[in-house]
């Protein structure tokens, strides 16, 4: 006799599976592209290791909350449910549809940028070389994802082992051998790029901010947890301590064998301090570690986000034909073919990481504001207060997150304004298409109750 009760998802993660997904979600390969960048900004390692352990602080603390948020509404979406139920089905709508035009398309063309990048360790490319072979990648995966979850999955288990294995094993050597070579941690070099000091250093906050993207995801899997009010605290507070830590390493090793200037000078850092300290074999490694972990972060996005708006399209807030599902490989495929299309557009357009990666930022930090604005609504509605992890300290922490997420923001509109505008006009691209999609969700609810 076959059971007509619905399938629900199976609560089995623990904390160390909590821990690997952060960690392996965390660990991307801003650590890889983003401080060589930064260098260019500040003169001293002495101003940048300040600015990386205040990020370091300011995630910390946004995991905590992000753990409140957890264990007051422990339900699988994360974000999207904590937007919807606190503020409606609007704000939940635009949070989704953000995630198409920038949040998750953005990393997809960013990432495919480095991968390139690194690639040209063995390949000497053109620009217009760089770009298709960028493309290839994002239609490369596009296509491992459109024919099964299966196959996904697996190139996904496969990355993720290689790029947090190999980062810390880079960590590893590198401070086994790094002790008879010169110190330069010390060295100063004038900053190189233009603009005003305040303004070089809110963009080398918004590239290390990406360096730290992830941590916020953990609660899309709280369905899926033995016990979340457990779980999603200590893998918060352990993972993102082990990032932090790892990070701070990693700089400390790149500037100690670079210097500034050297890092400066360089496109593929972790390759170069590689053949330094193991010659061509060890960079040639770590070249293949960065594509692998960079192809793995597109991988990774590709499973998830393009159910976000097959979801939303089964709900009728979003266009209709997102909701197709492939009737052999069974995937949302045209929302698969929509994500990679938009990441072309993103790559074409947006021209360089540096800015696909501040754009991206900016648009969590709106989001970030958010949900902390929804962590305030359900203290103060007093929603899960029974048995919930709540931030220690009470409100101060939460005014001081808050105030960090509003001056990050600001920094942006006052140095960035012209890419803020940009940004915040995809976003805002989706409001008359609410308003249409609404009307027939209303109705669409109507001829379900007759």
């Amino acid at each position: 006799m076959e059971s007509n009760r619905t399938p629900a998802l199976r609560k089995v993660l623990r904390v160390p599976d909590g821990i690997a997904l952060l960690v392996g979600i965390m660990i991307g390969v801003g650590i890889y592209s983003t401080p060589q960048i930064i260098a260019g900004y500040l003169g001293s390692f002495r101003v940048i290791l300040l600015l990386w352990l205040i990020v370091g602080a300011f995630v910390y603390l946004g995991g905590l909350v992000y753990a409140e948020l957890g264990t007051r509404m422990p339900h699988t979406g994360g974000e999207y449910v904590y937007i919807s139920r606190c503020f409606g089905p609007f704000a939940g709508f635009v949070f989704g549809w953000a995630q198409l035009f920038i949040i998750r398309t953005y990393p997809a063309a960013g990432l495919a940028i480095i991968a390139v990048d690194y690639l040209g360790f063995f390949v000497r490319f053109t620009p217009l070389t760089h770009r298709v072979f960028a493309l290839c990648i994002i239609f490369g995966l596009g296509i491992l994802n459109y024919v099964g979850i299966q196959r996904a999955s697996l190139f996904q288990k496969i990355s993720t082992i290689l790029k947090v294995g190999g980062l810390f094993a880079l960590v590893g050597v590198s401070l086994v051998l790094i002790g008879g070579r010169e110190n330069l941690l010390s060295t100063w070099a004038a900053p190189v790029a233009e603009g005003s000091p305040l303004g070089n250093v809110a963009a080398a906050l918004m590239l290390i901010v990406f360096a730290h993207t992830g941590w916020d995801r953990l609660g899309y899997v709280a369905g899926e947890m033995k016990n979340p009010r457990r779980v999603i605290p200590r893998s918060m507070t352990l993972g993102i301590g082990i990032v932090v830590f790892v990070y701070i390493l990693a700089n400390m090793i790149y500037y100690r064998i670079l210097g500034i200037e050297g890092l400066r000078e360089s496109t593929i850092v972790a390759s170069d301090v590689a053949t330094l300290l193991l010659g061509p074999a060890g960079a040639g490694f770590v070249a293949v570690l960065v594509i692998v972990s960079a192809m793995g972060s597109i991988n990774g996005t590709m499973m998830t986000a393009p159910r976000v708006y097959y979801a939303m399209a089964k709900d009728g807030l979003f266009f209709r034909w997102l909701g197709f599902v492939h009737p052999e490989f069974r995937t949302p495929a045209k929302a698969i073919a929509a994500h990679c299309i938009w990441a072309s557009v993103i790559l074409l357009v947006r021209g360089t990481f540096e800015t696909i990666a501040s754009g991206m930022v900016f648009a969590i930090l709106l989001f970030y504001i958010l949900t902390t604005l929804c962590l305030i609504k359900l203290r103060m509605k007093k929603t899960g207060e029974e048995s919930v992890y709540k931030v220690p300290g009470g409100w101060p922490p939460l005014i001081i997150y808050l105030g960090g997420i509003f001056t990050l923001v600001m920094f942006r509109l006052v140095f960035e304004w012209q890419q803020s505008l940009i940004d915040a006009a995809f976003i805002t691209t989706g409001v008359p298409f609410y308003l249409i999609w609404k009307r027939g969700w209303k109705k669409k609810r109507l001829d379900r109750s007759e």
